[in-house]
């Protein structure tokens, strides 16, 4: 079980794609500056935020129809969010990023989101306070146009037509130099057609619902952030423990659906409508040794502690669910689209009874 579920939470946060963006990427942007940095890799982070934020607010339900009292299915899905084109690339002239970063001669102005390609990176230059040329470096390039999210839960049937909705993955550690991923979640539905329509509801050709959902989930990555080669601190400066550094993470999701589906036998096809949020803290945890100047060759470096802080509502909008669920015995299959901010897929099986 434990294998299942680092699977999934490999798969959930693209943790190969943001450890390599992470170790390789985030750590360049880190040394720019810690106003500048931020920016960057929002810009560059954002469709992963988003992403995940539709993935993570999908595959609660396949049906409007409740469970009988301590009835029980457990799922295992997975959600792929697709990334537009129109968030592939971004420009970084329209950052607002300080006089202290500028393109380097020639290079693009646009450069991929972790969504994007690997074309045409853009080239930035780093300059101290003196107007000095201290660095350069290249924006990283991107890694995958599907951002991929899992939902493992188990749905308990409650009294008075309502169900009730654990999501879990325990902490689990995927790796010394990949970090640690948990989540937590839950949600409820309740079958409004029966408050309506009473007994009559039980002759009604289909099932109404309600149902609100909240799934949160950490985050942590290891960063390994070294001063640049033959960078000495600068004076005064007397942090240089280095040891700390991670990416600490925290996604919340709620949404809020309307369900209407009708059962033929073992086939539930369903239409959902509703409302779907989510919101990002990303922070760079620790102290950042950037080089900040240079004087007759020799660069220095000031250590920067936490410098990097990401708080925003990534999805905030309508979305709506088409799909079906088989019933085959004990056995459960789901599959659904949904139209959001971003477009996603969803499928999985599960059992139950």
């Amino acid at each position: 079980m434990k294998k299942t579920f680092t699977i999934l939470a490999v798969t959930a946060l693209s943790a190969f794609a943001i450890k390599a963006s992470a170790q390789n990427g985030y750590s360049e942007l880190i040394k720019s500056s810690p106003a500048d940095a931020t920016k960057l890799v929002n810009a560059y982070a954002e469709p992963l935020f988003k992403g995940f934020g539709v993935g993570m607010n999908s595959g609660w339900t396949n049906t409007a129809k409740t469970k009988k009292t301590l009835r029980f299915d457990l799922r295992i899905t997975a959600t792929g969010a697709l990334v537009p084109s129109a968030d592939k690339r971004f420009d970084v002239t329209q950052l607002g990023l300080s006089n202290h970063l500028r393109l380097a001669q020639g290079s693009s102005t646009t450069t991929p989101t972790i969504g994007g390609g690997s074309n045409n990176l853009a080239v930035l230059d780093v300059y101290d306070d003196n107007n000095q040329k201290i660095d350069q470096f290249t924006l990283p390039e991107g890694k995958t146009s599907i951002i991929p999210s899992p939902q493992i839960q188990l749905t308990i049937g409650l009294v008075h037509n309502t169900d009730l909705t654990l999501r879990t993955i325990p902490k689990i550690k995927l790796g010394d130099d990949v970090g640690s991923v948990s989540m937590i979640g839950f949600g409820i539905k309740h079958n409004i057609l029966q408050d309506f329509a009473g007994a009559a509801g039980r002759i009604i050709p289909f099932d109404l619902s309600i149902a609100v959902g909240y799934t949160r989930v950490n985050l942590d990555i290891p960063l390994d952030v070294k001063p640049d080669n033959s960078a000495l601190p600068a004076p005064g400066n007397t942090n240089n423990d280095f040891s700390n550094q991670h990416i600490d993470g925290h996604f919340n999701n709620f949404t809020a659906q309307a369900i209407v589906s009708k059962t033929l036998g073992v086939f539930t096809p369903f239409l959902a409508v509703g409302y779907n949020n989510s919101k990002t803290n990303v922070g760079a945890i620790g102290n950042y040794p950037i080089t900040t100047s240079t004087a007759a060759g020799q660069d220095f470096y000031e250590t920067f502690t936490n410098p990097i802080s990401i708080n925003e509502k990534s999805i905030n909008g309508v979305r709506a669910d088409l799909g079906f669920q088989l019933n085959i015995g004990f056995f459960r299959f789901y599959t659904s689209y949904s139209a959001a901010q971003y477009q996603s897929f969803n499928a999985g099986i599960g059992f139950g009874i």
